[in-house]
Order: C-alpha cells, then structure tokens, then sequence
C-alpha cells in the first residue's frame, strides 16, 4: 500500500469572486498539479495498487471565508456547511477529480482536521465533502495506521487549540456554535483586513523576520500593523468578546509563539516517547517542509503546503513554491514500512522527484 500524505492546500472561494475581482483572500492555485497527481497514482501501474489519499490538515480554509458577506465568529454548522458548497463551486476540478480518484480500485481519502478547518468536526459539514467527492471520507484528527501517526500539528500551540471537550459551545439564542481558539479568532476578525494591503502577510516564513524588515523597509505598513494588533490584542481581553468564546485571554508568552517558528522536530520527539508502536510522525500546520531521523531509527516528516512561501532568509529571498508530499511504502501482510519518501511533485510529464529516501 501506499499512504500518500499532504497538507495546508488553504482552499477558500477560488481564484475569482462573483463579480469578477481576484479573490485576495485565497491561497491555492494548484488544482491542475493536485489533479495530475492523483491520475498518476490511480492509473497505469497504479490503477489496482492500494493508495490511501491523507489531507493532512488546512485543506479547506474556513477561517477566512465570510458568512453572508461578514467575517464572523460566531460559527454555526450550516455556516460551515455553507463554506464548504463554496469551497466545492470555487474549485469544481480540484473535486471532480477527487471523485475520479476515489472511483478507481482500492482508493482510500482519509481527512485529518486542522486548524484552519476546525469546522470540519460538524458531521453535516463532513456530509457536504464527502458528497462532492463521492465516496465515503473518513474523517479525524490524528490517523494511526501501519505504524504510522498523522495530525496537522497545531495541537502544539495552545493559541490555535482548544480541549476537545470543549469544541462547542452556546451561541446566541442556545445555538451551538464553534469554541474558536485565539489564533483563529485572530485570522477571523483581523486579517483579512490586514491582507487587504500586504496580501502575503500570513504567508511570509519567518515571521519575525518580516516584522523587522518591515521596521526598516516597510516602516509605515510596521505602524499600521503595530497598532492594528496591539489595539485588537487589547480589546479582547475585556467584554464583550469573551461572552461566547472563551480563548480570547492571552499572555506575552503565548503572543510571542505566533512569530517564533515552532520547533515540531521537539514534538515528533515527544510523541514518539509515548508512542513505542508509531515508526513515523508526519505533521503539517509550519507550511515548512522537514525530515528528521532520530537515534532509534523512527523519523519525522512535515509535508510542508502547496501555497508559495515568501521567504525572508537571505539565502533565498524568494517565493518558494515545491509541491511536497509525503509517500510512505507498506507492506500492510507483514505490517512494515518498506521505505518512506519526501517527494516534490513535477507533473505528469516528470512525475516526482525524490528528495528524501530513506528506510526505516
């Protein structure tokens, strides 16, 4: 078998709203690459393998998509059911495709739940992908199979979490709506405003190294941004914005983790510890792409986003675009993993290439 895993498409309205404008606000512009992919891997030598299809989070971007034209918290289940039809019409390929994919023997689309897609944990929403894609999805939040262990990551950060028990919460009127955590509400209330004038500001790696650019470089957008935040960081501490979330108290502590790049390398660690039967960790949500293997032989794989990352490392200083995944080789009989691979997707005229081999 082989498990296939990606992450952090971000699919939001499309490229194109329905006036014609360009949609700032969406992030994926790859559903051709997506498609010649899965054609690879469900055709020709492939048509009868065993290929599980893993979205490892942050598919779908429902955090930053309006509800009726108004960016809201306040999140019911046929409001995410609603953004998910929308999802669906702005990218009809990327879906069609999915159900080509599906279709063909011994095909297999599981879904992990990240934090861009939260809403996802609403089983009518779940209902609305799984009808556009036209199979049975299985849906989580960590997978465990065949030695393998796959979430998005954004558990790590308390400021994109919550505890599982408290995933809902009442709403105006009694209705049950999501418990949103402080980074979404962030992305929710504020950013879209924000990438009005700097459309790349969520994208750029590392962050902190952007916010000092700007100081120099950029020194009245630095302004802006400064007071933006600063008077949003302080609003909501006080009523009325924790009436019906809950996440909204936030410390310099947890502040500073949204621009220090999270260590994830520390945290496969952590779970591997209290894992002793997962062999590989793969995880999502840095939108950089990592592999580690650690003293026993286990690894640790981050499949990295198909979106173009602006880089402020002065190595680079450019928008890199590789298209990773993450491609896992079991033998299921024996329960072994036979080999495990960083791949960057070329298209169908040069399918892949490897960029990590390695056998645990």
């Amino acid at each position: 078998m082989l498990m296939l895993i990606l992450s952090d498409f971000h699919l939001g309205k499309g490229k194109f709203l329905e006036n014609g404008q360009i949609n700032v606000l969406e992030d994926f512009d790859e559903d051709e690459k997506f498609i010649e992919l899965l054609d690879h891997y469900s055709t020709g030598t492939y048509y009868f393998t065993d290929v599980h299809l893993v979205l490892n989070g942050d598919i779908l971007n429902l955090i930053q998509m309006d509800v009726d034209g108004i960016y809201t918290h306040l999140l019911t289940e046929d409001h995410i059911c609603g953004m998910v039809r929308e999802v669906v019409k702005g990218h009809p390929l990327f879906f069609e495709n999915l159900r080509k994919f599906l279709s063909r023997p011994n095909k297999k689309l599981t879904y992990v739940i990240g934090n861009h897609d939260f809403g996802m944990v609403f089983e009518k929403a779940q209902k609305v992908f799984a009808d556009a894609c036209g199979e049975e999805v299985e849906f989580t939040e960590q997978l465990i199979s065949n030695g393998v262990l796959v979430e998005h990551g954004h558990r790590f950060e308390p400021i994109n979490t919550v505890p599982k028990a408290k995933t809902f919460i009442k709403g105006p009127g009694g209705e049950r709506i999501l418990n949103l955590p402080w980074a979404s509400l962030f992305c929710i209330n504020l950013l879209p405003r924000l990438k009005i004038y700097r459309p790349f500001l969520d994208k750029v790696r590392p962050v902190s190294l952007y916010i000092w650019w700007a100081l120099i470089h950029d020194f009245r957008f630095f302004v802006f941004l400064s007071w933006t935040v600063a008077k949003y960081v302080i609003r909501t501490q006080f009523p009325p914005y924790g009436r019906y979330n809950k996440n909204f108290k936030i410390g310099p502590r947890q502040l500073s983790k949204i621009v220090i790049h999270p260590n994830f390398e520390k945290y496969a660690k952590r779970v591997l510890a209290t894992r002793p039967e997962v062999k590989i960790v793969v995880m999502g949500h840095t939108h950089i792409t990592e592999w580690r293997r650690f003293k026993d032989g286990r690894q640790y794989f981050n499949c990295g986003t198909w979106n173009p990352v602006p880089s402020m490392d002065r190595t680079l200083h450019k928008n890199i675009t590789d298209l990773h995944y993450v491609c896992i080789d079991i033998n299921e009989k024996k329960g072994v993993i036979k080999n495990a691979y960083l791949n960057i997707w070329r298209g169908k005229w040069r399918p892949f290439s490897e960029e990590i081999v390695t056998s645990p």
